[in-house]
């Protein structure tokens, strides 16, 4: 990377981090301090407050990412961010649910995370988009760890209204990072590696194998919405602690998932076994949430069902977004994530929404059933899917060429030893390729780009 693309991307990393450490903060003190206000006369309202951001998230994501192309990425980026704080400043002030469900409304209509992933394209080049991407996968990953450990203690000192407060005041420091340290692109333009396109919808939504996967990260999301309705409660009442405490065992048990992620992942990218590592962990994942549904009476149970939980969480987070990389078109990469993150969102609203409603008319044991329930049938889809192909994504820049040109290209690419799949997009400049994770020829590939550019319309 050069120094503007890595200004760019630390930058925009920093961006989604503060953002999302305004999300992930209440997340295990939310349950708990809802309960108390005005108007949550049971425990299905402070669900549906918990998870009404990310109703108007899943509905307003998609949208703004493509108004980021009208109007710039960084006015809609701008206007992300206020609503964000404008909502975080409401849940700060709000004495009722009522309020503070509107406060994450609002919040959730900051979605900006597609024009995010759009402005890093425009600023920086094909070769080092994935570095770039990774970046932001590895910000989102530690605040979610750290806001599990910090939540608690925070709620302690300054409430959880103070940490909306806080909340609203980071999102107007990232507010100004994003105008005085992120540069302005030369050039803003799609890209079909990040960006939705309508025209390949269709395509997306029509492919099984993806479609099993954004079942997957819906379920995986409203379980954990669902459980974070739970699992304060049954910390402070089963457990024994007061809430300021509750990060003692967030902290080891995060950390442990992490740790053992690690060599799974390594294991399954490296051996091709990521279906098999995939399915272990959403095995894992059910039995984590049935094992909660049957056993949760002691502190020992929680902790041990939360180890079981944090370790399979963390595997599944990293390995779907690598699956959806090496199922989705080459070409139609940027439109599957875009719906993924929309099914996320929906399973944000939706856990958060049931797990109220189940607790409250059925305890625990209604709401871990629910969720056990929602993973075995993913664990039925994850079983029966096809092993994802050992390949991984490249992408080339061709400049301005030819619709021939591009087309010759294509099939010139396709038949390079290790290249599994090519297509070239003349309107994006760029040739997307999936090729084998080990022994590919890039050297073919650069020689026939370069030849490439002294093509000429065929007279056929």
């Amino acid at each position: 990377m050069n120094s503007l693309e890595l200004r760019a991307s630390l930058g925009l990393a920093g961006v989604y981090a503060l953002r999302m450490l305004g999300m992930f903060l209440i997340l295990p003190v939310f349950a708990l301090y809802a309960k108390t206000l005005p108007g949550a006369t049971s425990l299905t309202w402070v669900g549906i407050a918990l998870g009404s951001y990310g109703l108007t998230q899943a509905l307003l994501q998609l949208p703004l990412g493509m108004l980021s192309d009208r109007v710039g990425r960084k006015k809609v980026i701008y206007g992300g961010l206020l609503l964000f704080a404008l909502g975080s400043f409401i849940a700060a002030g709000a004495h009722d649910i009522y309020w503070l469900t509107f406060g994450r409304v609002v919040q959730g209509a900051g979605a900006i995370s597609a024009a995010v992933t759009a402005l890093l394209a425009d600023l920086t080049r094909e070769e080092n988009r994935t570095q770039a991407m990774a970046m932001i996968g590895m910000s989102i990953g530690t605040t979610f760890a750290a806001s599990l450990v910090l939540g608690p203690l925070l709620a302690h000192y300054i409430g959880v209204n103070g940490i909306f407060a806080l909340t609203g005041v980071l999102t107007l420091m990232a507010l100004l990072g994003v105008k005085f340290l992120i540069p302005d692109p030369a050039v803003s333009r799609f890209h079909s590696d990040t960006q939705a396109n309508t025209g390949r919808l269709s395509a997306v939504m029509r492919n099984r194998e993806l479609l099993r996967l954004n079942f997957g990260i819906f379920a995986l999301h409203g379980a954990q919405m669902a459980m974070f309705v739970v699992i304060p409660f049954a910390l402070t009442q089963t457990g024994g602690l007061d809430k300021s405490e509750h990060w003692k065992v967030y902290l080891p048990v995060v950390i442990a998932g992490f740790f053992l992620m690690v060599p799974a992942i390594i294991y399954g990218e490296k051996k091709a076994k990521l279906k098999q590592v995939f399915v272990g962990a959403v095995a894992l994942m059910a039995l984590a949430q049935l094992g909660m549904a049957l056993t949760l009476s002691t502190f020992w149970q929680i902790v041990l069902w939360l180890a079981c939980y944090f370790v399979a969480f963390n595997i599944l987070e990293a390995t779907l977004p690598s699956i959806i990389s090496k199922i989705a078109p080459a070409d139609a990469k940027g439109t599957a994530i875009g719906v993924y993150n929309t099914a996320q969102s929906f399973g944000l609203f939706l856990g958060a929404a049931a797990g109220g409603w189940l607790y409250n008319h059925y305890g625990s044991t209604g709401v871990f059933g629910f969720t056990g329930t929602l993973m075995l049938a993913w664990l039925l889809m994850a079983i029966t899917m096809k092993p994802p192909r050992a390949v991984k994504s490249v992408m080339f820049h061709i400049g301005d060429t030819s619709a021939d040109a591009a087309q010759r290209l294509s099939q010139a690419l396709a038949a390079v030893a290790g290249v599994e799949e090519a297509v070239v997009v003349r309107e994006d400049g760029v040739a997307y390729l999936k090729v084998a994770q080990h022994g590919w020829d890039e050297a073919a590939v650069q020689q026939l780009i370069q030849e490439s550019n002294t093509w000429r319309p065929s007279t056929k």
